[in-house]
């Protein structure tokens, strides 16, 4: 839609006017028409296209100019095609006629300067900056869709900077420049223009923190709006002109940070006082969204920590890694400070623009001994960094307590991304945990995976990723999703112990030095306390299925349920593995690392291992079973909490979403 611009004219003297390219100028003819005016014509130059509007029709002024009458509302809408080579060089005149039709009674002369401005950005995402795209104003969602990406710059390229690129006003190495959107003004017009006009760039009060907007000279950047910079001003030079702008992303959209961003550009006219808009267009970026990734995604690199007490753990990881071909990170103890557990403290995911994309930790409140580990060993040139602090947290707000399924089709609504996860406590509960309010809003805010709230406070530790997982499969929907079943595991116990194995013993082959008393077959089952447990964790599990079911739209067929037994913590109320969870695992590709349940032996084999390698080798995934008893397990946790997985990115573009 052509910008619109109304223009005041006078009689008796010319009036000269810079016309903006796709611009459409609207004169009320009659309002300054002299007194005793009846009817009026209009010339124009070649170049000019000139119609006449009423409140009743429009029409186009032929090339012979014809006598209209004069009627009040009667507009003059002019046009032009091409920019002018010379000052002035286009001209309309408007000549009024009283009762003596042959003898004008006065003109206004127009004399035009077409000249061609135009802010530009990526508005259809492939990359580069095209000129003057008709929908850089506006976001659109979708393959079809348009509108300019902003990356939020929360890496860090400069060596020895103490923070991230984005709390910085300065570029200080121009690699930086690689992690912001390109903004040009073009410009161009004659050699020769009227003296005083300006350009002015600027953003409202509420972008003014979600920006920095940095002018590329031929030597150096300066910083022209964000923070308490809201408009920039510059002169409107003659001649053919390219200013180059460079945008970062300051906030990831958040409950108060909407996902849109507006750059606005004004011509300003020198008037007697001051200067007043006579053009003005707006280019619209959206913030890009931190993604995570689902199991289902390549492996890229591992991490893990290295304590005191898991070098036994840390030999078979480092071999299932291996044999993935997947690259280990280890973190020592002078940066995790004796804390295991780095599935709680940070999440990996990335964000991506069409010319960029680059991997971004989400950091935890929780803030234990791997507080560091960001910012020592992750946060640097293309690897970002994003974090919400929280006065008060609670073990669901760990990220154990984050997941993300997939890519699912809900009744014919595609989540091409999948859809994130997270525990809280039952929807009925009016106390209970809950992860903290910043880290919801944060998730949620990001719109590309909408959540899905499950019911984890029945557990101990409280997190997702102790009932659930997700694996990749070669059939159905590309995955399974895997859930802890105590029906499964006392109907195979009492399985076996109608087979006669009843005195077959769990923590039989366990090092005696940990002190775990084996027990029998028949003693759990004969244990009504712990099957009264389980039946109540088997209802939970079952909610959760139900919400899963709806949620990600699966079928029976698409969930596996695994053999693990529970007890309740009787002072806490709350349900804890009574042998290594084997839902808690790392998924490398079609490997997986297991926790070891040091179940019953029968002929050899644990009957545990036996029934999860006969529900997942079918799927071509195979199966590593790994000691983390004395490292992990009898702390409350599995190899999924201890270990964390940074993953290739989706194909699949968060921007060519359907929303």
């Amino acid at each position: 839609m052509s910008k619109q611009r109304t223009l005041r004219v006078e009689c008796g003297k010319p009036n000269q006017v810079i016309y903006v390219l796709g611009t459409v100028l609207n004169i009320d003819v009659y309002k300054p028409a002299p007194v005793g005016s009846k009817s009026f014509e209009v010339h124009s130059s070649p170049g000019v296209k000139c119609s006449i509007s009423d409140l009743h029709n429009v029409t186009i002024v032929a090339q012979h100019a014809k006598r209209w009458i004069l009627n009040n509302g009667t507009l003059l809408v002019v046009t032009m095609g091409k920019r002018s080579n010379y000052l002035n060089d286009n001209k309309v005149t408007i000549t009024y006629y009283g009762d003596k039709l042959d003898q004008p009674i006065d003109k206004i002369i127009l004399q035009l300067t077409a000249v061609y401005i135009s802010l530009d950005v990526d508005a259809d995402r492939d990359g580069k900056v095209e000129k003057n795209n008709p929908n850089k104003g506006s976001w659109k969602w979708g393959p079809k869709g348009h509108g300019a990406i902003l990356l939020v710059n929360c890496d860090k390229d400069a060596p020895g900077a103490a923070v991230s690129d984005r709390n910085d006003d300065t570029v200080p190495i121009f690699e930086d420049l690689g992690d912001m959107s390109q903004m040009i003004l073009r410009t161009e017009g004659p050699n020769s223009l009227p003296p005083d006009y300006k350009l002015q760039l600027y953003i409202s009060a509420s972008d003014e923190k979600k920006v920095h907007v940095f002018r590329h000279d031929l030597i150096k950047m300066t910083k022209v709006l964000g923070g308490t910079l809201l408009s920039t001003v510059m002169d409107y030079t003659k001649g053919n002109n390219e200013y180059n702008f460079f945008i970062e992303g300051l906030k990831f959209p958040d409950e108060d940070t909407g996902s849109l961003v507006t750059v606005n550009l004004s011509l300003l006219e020198p008037m007697i006082v001051g200067h007043a808009p006579i053009f003005t267009e707006q280019v619209v970026f959206h913030l890009a969204p931190w993604i995570m990734t689902p199991n289902t995604l390549a492996p890229r690199d591992v991490f893990v920590c290295s304590v005191m007490d898991n070098a036994k753990f840390l030999k078979e990881f480092t071999a299932l890694v291996e044999k993935a071909m997947s690259k280990l990170t280890i973190c020592n103890e002078d940066v995790n400070r004796g804390d295991r557990w780095i599935q709680d403290e940070i999440e990996f995911g990335y964000s991506e623009a069409p010319h960029k994309t680059f991997p971004i930790v989400f950091d935890s409140p929780r803030n234990r001994g791997l507080e560091m580990l960001p910012y020592k060993k992750l946060l640097g040139p293309d690897f970002g960094h994003v974090t919400r602090a929280a006065d008060k947290v609670n073990s669901l707000d760990s990220f154990g307590n984050l997941e993300v399924s997939p890519p699912v089709t809900v009744n014919g609504k595609e989540y091409p991304m999948g859809r994130i996860i997270i525990g809280s406590a039952f929807p009925t509960t009016s106390h209970g945990r809950n992860m903290t309010k910043v880290i919801r809003n944060f998730l949620y805010a990001q719109t590309v995976q909408s959540p899905i709230e499950l019911f984890s406070d029945w557990l101990y530790v409280g997190h997702v990723d102790e009932f659930l997982t997700f694996v990749p499969a070669p059939d159905r929907k590309g995955f399974r999703l895997l859930l802890v079943s105590p029906d499964a595991c006392c109907k195979l116990f009492m399985k076996l112990q109608q087979e006669g194995h009843g005195a077959a013993m769990l923590f039989e082959n366990l090092n005696p030095g940990l002190n775990k008393t084996p027990i029998k077959i028949n003693e759990i089952l004969n244990n009504q306390a712990l099957l009264r447990d389980n039946a109540y964790v088997q209802k939970c599990v079952d909610w959760n299925r139900d919400v899963l079911k709806k949620e990600l739209g699966l079928d029976e067929d698409d969930i596996i349920d695994i053999p693990v037994l529970f007890h309740i913590r009787e002072y806490f109320e709350r349900a804890e593995a009574l042998f290594p969870d084997m839902v808690n695992m790392i998924v490398l590709g079609k490997y997986l690392g297991i926790p070891k349940p040091f179940g019953p032996l029968i002929n050899g084999k644990c009957p545990l291992e036996s029934a999860v390698r006969a529900a997942l080798e079918p799927l071509g995934l195979d199966c590593n079973f790994i000691d983390d008893f004395a490292a992990y397990h009898l702390q409350l946790g599995e190899v999924h909490c201890g270990s964390n997985v940074l993953r290739k990115p989706f194909a699949f573009k968060w921007w060519n979403m359907e929303m």
